[in-house]
């Protein structure tokens, strides 16, 4: 039994020298096979190791950018913000701007008045031609009977001052009347008040214009001047239609008021260099 077993042993050892070797040739002639071999056993492995990581960087990252864009929105929010503020605050300005150009380019036409500066902080009755509340008074200069406009035209007058404020009436109150004249024809009869339609239109009457007068739709109408209150060539309005009175020997225009009297802010006092009775 003892060379038996010793023929078994030689076996193995020179089986297992041999197995031996031709691993290392392997190694060194073709790692790549066992490369592939190993890698096929260990890639599915690899894959869920890399699918989770790959998953967990971006849900990290996922909540970084959400931060990071968060935040610039909230600071383009602050600057769009502050944009739209700037862009009210020119606005405001330009439209200054332009009200001090047009009332620099009127004053220069009309020397023989000052002109005041105010502004509207209140309202005297329910509608605007129960007049305004401004902020100047007799501690500025400003007298019962003066008249107010903008650059775009007349407002009406002040009936009553206070040491601090004043109610200034518009041409859209009926109590108020206006000797007015017709730009095209230079006819200086007509009288304008204040009217009321049906749909609530700011407008105005311009009556006693004479029958064979040749007023038109689109005509210019201008303050006279006469009888001392308001001076003269202020523009108040264009005609919108014109038509017989009741009584059928005069004539009587619809007018629309140059100012628009939803949207006034500013308004301009106008003040005579030299002292004048404009009125009691």
């Amino acid at each position: 039994m003892k060379p038996f077993k010793n023929k078994l042993a030689v076996t193995i050892v020179v089986l297992s020298v041999a197995f031996l070797g031709i691993i290392i040739f392997s190694l060194k002639s073709n790692s790549s096979v066992i490369s592939s071999g190993v890698g096929s056993v260990i890639s599915p492995l690899q894959k869920i190791i890399y699918n989770a990581n790959d998953k967990l960087k971006e849900s990290f990252d996922f909540f970084i950018n959400f931060s990071k864009v968060k935040q610039e929105n909230e600071e383009l929010a602050a600057k769009n913000a502050e944009l739209e503020n700037k862009l009210v605050e020119y606005n405001r300005m330009k439209d200054e701007n332009t009200t001090l150009r047009e009332m620099f380019d009127y004053s220069q036409a009309n020397q023989n008045y000052n002109y005041l500066g105010c502004n509207i902080v209140g309202y005297s009755g329910g509608n605007i031609s129960n007049g305004y509340v401004i902020d100047k008074g007799t501690n500025d200069g400003v007298k019962k009977d003066m008249i107010v406009i903008t650059p775009q035209g007349l407002v009406g007058k002040v009936t009553k001052s206070e040491s601090s404020y004043s109610i200034v009436q518009t041409i859209l109150n009926e109590n108020i009347a206006v000797a007015s004249m017709v730009e095209s024809t230079r006819e200086t009869t007509g009288i304008l008040q204040g009217a009321t339609d049906n749909k609530n239109k700011n407008l105005a009457v311009l009556s006693n214009i004479p029958i064979d007068s040749e007023i038109k739709e689109g005509d210019v109408i201008l303050t006279s001047g006469l009888g001392g209150m308001y001076p003269k060539e202020i523009r108040i309005g264009e005609v919108v239609s014109v038509e017989i009175d009741t009584v059928g020997i005069m004539k009587k225009a619809v007018v629309k008021p140059y100012v628009d009297f939803n949207k006034l802010e500013g308004l301009f006092v106008v003040v005579p260099k030299e002292e004048i009775n404009i009125g009691e």
